[in-house]
């Protein structure tokens, strides 16, 4: 006999632990499923060299309970994985969430039962679930993105994934390391790599764009401001397009309505604070072609001051649209090609040949190394749920009505998967945003409309065909409104071989929110109930 529940959740990082928290207090059974040994999600998993958060930890924190808020104790402007992992195990034990959670278990399938109106859940230790609602809170960069490069299987050496990373401690004392990708995750582990190795060896496909972090020590003091008034500093803070950095002056002004020296002295003091709020600097850098390239030009000459070689230094400087592809932190990473033992290898032009038993080939020539670190990002957005196989009404499969890319109805519903709920799903603002901000948005919604269907003794929900096309479109008309889809990034899922090119997520947190309000208000437009 499967074990019945009320819902089941997939995954126990910060979705997964919040909706477990609320769907307890609503006094519904439900089990969170993960396939990881511990908590944590995205966290669990990414334990890479210099694995840390790009959004402020006082704001990359859950904001729905005032007491946790209080005591819990940053160290850093931006947490490392080790204490942001630690938190959310602190969250798993202060709200006794470990009770409901299945761990180091992955479900194989999914499927809709139309007689019953439930979900069949069959999980890999052969065991199974029947489950009312299904919640999908697997993350958008969960899903790793291994390449698929001719003669990995021959490398004698040690290989890793930086969002697979081992447990246990890696040594690169003495050994020659490469690292494959220069994207988020290079950019933060490439500098430590570099400290502990005999030598490193960067391949590059695609350079990156990155600002300073300015990462230290959290003040005291500060916390304490915010910690005074903590929810109202949440809300303003989360009613800002990113739905984070609320309190930083955001100017309503268009790069090309400056002087050349106001521009460049507002940039200045964007560098000077650090982080990604770089991009608000004016409020057309995203809209404007002509508007992004002063930003990219500025960004370029920061790159020449701190990268000694010139060559080198061009090397580095994308020439792309700033902020089409995710905006990268950097902890010393320009300065680590500086050092005499660090090579950069541009494989735009000549990508790599193959791999063989003793290092890599780029344009014939083989580069002798011990190790090689996959720092090749993730299948973002739909890859974790394209992994499950997900079958609702008359037997389509998920993976079928997304062939030629994902539609859904706020991000939230897929039309012909009733009681299925995505959080942060692909046509929600999702990974343009905190993603905390809207994690809790996403869960907080989900529970309303369950609390609504208990209340109303309505059995199931249900986004219908026509509001789902009208949504896929709205969001496309916003995206092509912006830059955002001008280079190919994994936003659009370039960065997957054969994916389809759709811009997944949904530019300006602060409107899609109200949105969904409007929606709850007026009973739900464009979902089904039964």
């Amino acid at each position: 006999m499967a074990a019945e529940l009320d819902v089941l959740v997939v995954g126990a990082g910060f979705a997964g632990l919040y909706m477990v928290h609320r769907a307890r207090g609503l006094g519904l059974s439900v089990e969170a499923v993960d396939a990881a040994d511990g908590v944590g999600g995205t966290w669990w998993w990414n334990r890479y060299p210099g694995a840390r958060c790009d959004v402020p930890s006082l704001e990359y924190s859950y904001g729905f309970d005032d007491d946790l808020q209080q005591e819990w104790e940053w160290t850093e402007r931006y947490a490392t994985q080790p204490e942001i992992l630690s938190y959310l195990e602190h969250v798993a034990d202060r709200f006794d969430l470990r009770s409901h959670l299945t761990l180091g278990t992955r479900i194989d399938r999914l499927s809709f039962d139309e007689d019953e109106l439930r979900w069949r859940i069959h999980l890999d230790d052969g065991s199974a679930r029947s489950a009312r609602f299904v919640v999908m809170a697997t993350g958008c960069l969960s899903a790793a993105n291994m390449p698929d490069i001719a003669g990995a299987d021959d490398f004698v050496g040690r290989t890793f994934h930086t969002g697979r990373w081992p447990h246990d401690p890696v040594d690169f004392a003495g050994r020659r390391v490469a690292v494959i990708g220069t994207g988020s995750s290079g950019v933060q582990s490439i500098p430590i790599i570099a400290e502990q190795a005999a030598h490193l060896t960067v391949f590059q496909r695609t350079p990156a764009y990155a600002v300073p972090a300015h990462n230290g020590p959290l003040h005291p003091a500060d916390v304490a401001e915010i910690k005074a008034d903590y929810r109202n500093w949440r809300a303003v803070a989360r009613d800002s397009r990113p739905g984070y950095g609320g309190h930083v002056p955001r100017p309503e002004l268009s790069a090309l309505s400056v002087s050349d020296e106001e521009r460049t002295a507002a940039y200045d003091t964007r560098w000077e604070h650090g982080g990604l709020l770089f991009l608000g600097a004016f409020n057309d850098l995203l809209l404007n072609t002509e508007a992004n390239d002063t930003a990219a030009d500025y960004l370029r000459a920061r790159i020449a001051e701190v990268v000694d070689d010139p060559a080198t230094a061009e090397m580095l400087s994308p020439d792309t649209i700033v902020g089409c592809k995710r905006l990268c932190l950097d902890s010393g990473y320009f300065a680590t090609y500086n050092r005499d033992d660090v090579d950069l290898v541009d494989i735009s032009a000549s990508p790599i040949d193959r791999i063989e038993a003793g290092g890599i080939v780029v344009d014939g020539r083989l580069h002798e190394v011990d190790d090689i670190v996959f720092a090749t990002g993730f299948d973002a957005m739909t890859g974790a749920l394209d992994r499950i196989h997900i079958e609702g009404r008359d037997g389509r499969t998920l993976r079928d009505a997304w062939a030629a890319g994902p539609t859904t109805l706020l991000g939230l519903q897929v039309a012909g998967f009733p009681n299925l709920f995505t959080v942060t799903g692909p046509g929600s603002p999702s990974v343009l945003t905190n993603m905390v901000s809207s994690i809790e948005h996403h869960v907080d919604w989900i529970s309303d409309v369950l609390a609504s269907m208990t209340t109303q003794g309505r059995t199931t929900v249900e986004a219908t065909e026509a509001a789902q096309q009208e949504w896929v479109a709205w969001v496309n008309a916003v995206a092509d409104l912006t830059l955002f889809p001008s280079c190919n990034s994994w936003y659009l899922g370039a960065n997957v071989p054969g994916k389809p090119r759709v811009f997944m997520p949904l530019p300006g947190f602060p409107d899609y929110v109200a949105h969904c309000t409007t929606v709850a208000e007026s009973d739900y437009p464009g979902f089904t109930f039964g």
